[in-house]
């Protein structure tokens, strides 16, 4: 059993922030921080564009990024909440700052700032194309200088110890030597990222698995918009599953054309800004388009391209091509949408605080109301930054009691202990299923036919799952599979009640297909 004053699950740019500034605030104070793979790997790490802020007052303005922000998002924005976010902005970027994460500069000595899909003016801060990167690398090496921080690599965070509405901790299994124990905390922060792997084709890490979403809501914690997920339209279609590489937007802004097999440019049947169209209404025109013709992926043709000046905009897009033998001055590029990013989550209010008492939610595990429908690019590492700071500003001066543990917890832990291990091969064929059935019938577009069949497929896989758990003590693949069946049921029937397209959500009925 471990005892703590703050316990953190997820080691990305939310919960880092949070360890970090609770630290300094409380020397005499433990922070715990579990993640189930080493400290540097998290959603943040990926995170390649870089952070929205407003920082030339002159072109730029909150209320332009407001503006922007509740467009993108369509109507489903708590406006209370965008404002929060972007006007504290600037404060959050200084922090990153002083804690030694650098941002590109240009010539002038000012932020060399980008433009993204849905911004009306250049304020993306970034670090080349690995910002949360950079991040990550300063905030740790900052966490890594306090004493009264531990971290806990390789340690999976099973299910939250919750008793009479409020959170006393965690579930925890210890990677290395299988062993489950207790950790108690007096506030826990889920910080645990997105949920890419429910689907397989993702530009998420494997390791998200929608674990704090499930683990919340199996506490009875409050959950909303699981429906509304974004989908990167091109990411390279390489026949594998997991992390995708992806072929930028900038690529078809510099003059790519997207093609079927047969070499249709299929994209002027859909929308007159044919490649130059939103991310969702790509995404939307490819899964039409598969669907119809049955093929795996579409293509992106290159070769009408000056060659010299792609390898100069684009080098690492055209290397890691190359590397798989795709050459792109002769060869199309296979692409196919991906997930990216999950809108909704746990609901949490502007302290963070989430329906359970002392338990908190921060990132893209949480539901804050800045997204909407859709998602501004750039928002999320703001929006984590932000809220990691509400959290920290409200439990500064929190005066509740420490929490206290129930007997029965060590005892149950203890059972599982008992246990025999669960194997792999139970699982594997469930999880490639699982994923096939997500793409299938909870994609891009949806209908509640194939939602009714993916719901009743999905309910009877939690169930062998949990008759299995009363057998073997599982391992974290099996806690991964369980907590990735419990999110696809989430989207599922959060898809099932929404009646009207926004944003990133597209339903239509099955006479439609």
């Amino acid at each position: 059993m471990i005892q703590t004053h703050y316990l953190i699950i997820g080691s990305g740019v939310a919960g880092l922030t949070f360890a970090l500034k609770m630290a300094t605030r409380f020397p005499e104070k433990k922070i715990t921080i579990i993640t189930k793979a080493n400290a540097e790997e998290s959603n943040t790490k990926y995170a390649q564009g870089g952070i929205a802020i407003v920082t030339n007052k002159l072109d730029d303005s909150y209320e332009k990024h407001i503006q922007d922000t509740l467009i993108c998002g369509d109507g489903l924005c708590d406006e209370k909440v965008v404002h929060k976010v972007i006007t504290e902005g600037p404060k959050r970027l200084q922090e990153l700052i002083n804690w030694g994460a650098q941002f590109d500069k240009n010539g002038s000595g000012n932020f060399d700032l980008g433009k993204e899909g849905g911004h009306s003016q250049n304020r993306v801060v970034h670090h080349k194309d690995q910002t949360g990167f950079e991040i990550e690398r300063a905030i740790l090496k900052q966490v890594y200088l306090k004493e009264n921080i531990t971290v806990l690599p390789h340690h999976f965070a099973i299910d939250l110890i919750v008793e009479n509405n409020n959170c006393l901790g965690v579930q925890v299994l210890n990677q290395n030597d299988k062993t489950i124990f207790t950790c108690l905390a007096d506030y826990t922060l889920l910080a645990s990222g997105g949920i890419g792997n429910v689907y397989g084709h993702t530009t998420n890490p494997i390791i998200a698995t929608g674990d704090g979403i499930a683990m919340a809501y199996r506490v009875q914690a409050e959950i909303k918009e699981m429906e509304f997920i974004q989908f990167h339209p091109t990411a390279l279609f390489h026949n594998v599953l997991g992390t995708q590489f992806l072929i930028s937007e900038a690529v078809r802004g510099f003059g790519a054309y997207l093609k079927t097999k047969k070499g249709y440019r299929f994209m002027a049947d859909y929308d007159e800004r044919m490649e130059l169209a939103s991310r969702d209404i790509i995404s939307q025109s490819i899964d039409f388009e598969l669907k119809k013709s049955g093929e795996s992926c579409v293509y992106l043709d290159c070769t009408h391209l000056d060659l010299t000046k792609f390898k100069a905009h684009f080098p690492m897009i055209y290397e890691h091509c190359l590397s798989i033998g795709i050459d792109i001055a002769q060869d199309w590029i296979p692409v196919v949408p991906a997930q990216h990013y999950l809108c909704g989550g746990i609901i949490v209010d502007l302290n963070g605080k989430t329906s359970v008492n002392r338990l908190f939610a921060c990132g893209e595990c949480s539901r804050t109301g800045l997204h909407g429908a859709n998602r501004l690019a750039s928002n999320s590492l703001l929006e984590a930054l932000v809220f990691s700071n509400a959290i920290y500003d409200y439990l500064s001066d929190a005066t509740d009691e420490p929490s206290t543990l129930a007997k029965q917890t060590s005892e149950v832990v203890l059972q599982k202990n008992r246990l025999p291990l669960i194997t792999n091969s139970m699982l594997s064929q469930i999880k490639s299923e699982l994923q096939l059935l997500m793409r299938s019938n909870a994609g891009i577009v949806r209908n509640n036919h194939d939602l009714k069949k993916a719901k009743h497929q999905l309910n009877n896989w939690l169930e062998e799952l949990v008759a299995l758990e009363s057998n073997y003590q599982g391992n974290t693949a099996f806690y991964e599979l369980k907590n990735m069946i419990t999110v696809g049921i989430l989207i599922v029937q959060h898809s099932l009640l929404r009646e009207e397209n926004r944003g990133g959500f597209f339903k239509i009925s099955k006479a439609s297909l």
